[in-house]
């Protein structure tokens, strides 16, 4: 059931410091306050105690969910990216039809998305819009709210 998740460089090497970081300092962190709660006395009646081992699930099952990902993760090759064509990993320049606004986006995968670093999904609305289209075109893009948008794209550069 667990499906590629396509993901960039940077994205990976993220993945992989957050990884890190709470499979060290944060288990270091949470075993020491498991460690200081058992020192309390009765662990039964303990509220210290199971706020810590409750803690450490939270922290076994999330670094579980990232090593998982880590394992589906299909790094995307940026040298083989074009500029003909939006596709994963290509940052594209848009221009809205209607209000004249200009802005960019990377197209990234799910994983990675971030709207307020215009890192969006393939998967978005506007994402799924823009992949396979090319300079010039104008593609319209159904939004949650308002009515339909209509994006021109003016540039498309590799990340």
């Amino acid at each position: 059931m667990s499906r590629q998740a396509v993901i960039t460089p940077e994205g990976l090497e993220k993945l992989k410091e957050e990884i890190e970081h709470l499979s060290t300092t944060k288990r270091r962190e949470v075993a020491a306050r498991i460690k200081e709660a058992r020192e309390f006395g009765d662990i039964s009646e303990n509220a210290e105690y199971d706020d810590a081992k409750n803690e450490q699930a939270l922290l076994e099952g999330r670094i579980a969910q990232l090593e998982e990902r880590l394992r589906r993760a299909l790094v995307i090759d940026e040298k083989a990216l074009s500029t003909d064509e939006v596709g994963f990993g290509s940052i594209v320049h848009v221009k809205d039809q209607k209000t004249g606004d200009s802005q960019k986006f990377q197209i990234v995968g799910s994983t990675e998305a971030n709207p307020v670093e215009h890192k969006l999904s393939n998967e978005s609305p506007i994402g799924k819009a823009l992949v396979g289209r090319k300079r010039n075109d104008v593609v319209t893009v159904e939004v949650p709210r308002g009515p339909k948008k209509k994006l021109k794209i003016t540039k498309i550069e590799k990340a």
